[in-house]
């Protein structure tokens, strides 16, 4: 595939399409979005690798615990020489899980995306998912549980090992 160089505006073209991809729930329609090889790391459902597990990550698993899914990029900035652009997002859903049915969900969170011949090799997000679960109603013993096996991801990642090795 030729190099294909995106700049701001073609960026946030780019997001735009994405989330109304992931809005629409078709997971083909998402995952086309990135790059084969592309990792997308989400907060609940953890790391996804190549376009069929991020299709399914995003139709059998978040369209399944989520209905009136609305999700919109702003401020989105990006850097053509490194293929490396940020957002702040805004998303909303109706929980569709059994124990949380029903309720109204309203988060914020950041993002990052390295993009590769104009698609997404690499998908982070940092979003205060506290403010979800108690939206949801989660009791606060199972919250403990989820917040210290997002605490061991963040202690696991390399980019963490090695900013935690450097010593001042």
């Amino acid at each position: 595939m030729a190099d294909i160089q995106l700049d701001g505006a073609g960026f946030a073209r780019l997001l735009h399409d994405l989330t109304a991809s992931a809005e629409s729930g078709d997971g083909a329609r998402f995952a086309a979005h990135f790059t084969a090889d592309a990792v997308y790391h989400d907060y609940i459902y953890g790391p996804h690798t190549g376009r069929a597990d991020i299709a399914h990550m995003m139709q059998g698993l978040f369209h399944r615990d989520a209905a009136d899914y609305r999700w919109s990029m702003f401020d989105p900035v990006f850097d053509a020489a490194t293929g490396m652009g940020y957002a702040w997002s805004l998303s909303r859903f109706t929980s569709t899980i059994p124990q949380f049915a029903g309720a109204d969900i309203v988060i914020d969170g950041m993002s990052r995306f390295i993009v590769r011949d104009g698609l997404i090799s690499d998908y982070r997000e940092s979003v205060n998912g506290g403010v979800a679960m108690q939206q949801l109603g989660v009791p606060p013993e199972k919250m403990a549980k989820v917040f210290a096996r997002w605490t061991d991801w963040l202690r696991a990642r390399t980019e963490t090992v090695a900013y935690l090795a450097k010593r001042l």
